[in-house]
């Protein structure tokens, strides 16, 4: 099994932290926004197939 070799210093571990934390924030924020062009229908980035949704419940 892997073990590492030396002890990873706080810097590093912030570090690392840090640059997952603003993967969270960057992913978050695309999905506000692509929610706020959803429900203003604005959307153009995908297919969003609405009208199929309500004729498959029916």
């Amino acid at each position: 099994m892997a073990v590492p070799k030396k002890k990873t210093s706080k810097s590093k571990r912030n570090q690392r932290h840090a640059v997952w934390k603003a993967k969270a924030a960057t992913a978050a924020q695309r999905a506000l926004s692509i929610g706020k062009s959803v429900l203003s229908g604005r959307a153009q980035g995908f297919v969003y197939p609405v009208a199929e949704a309500d004729e498959a419940e029916s």
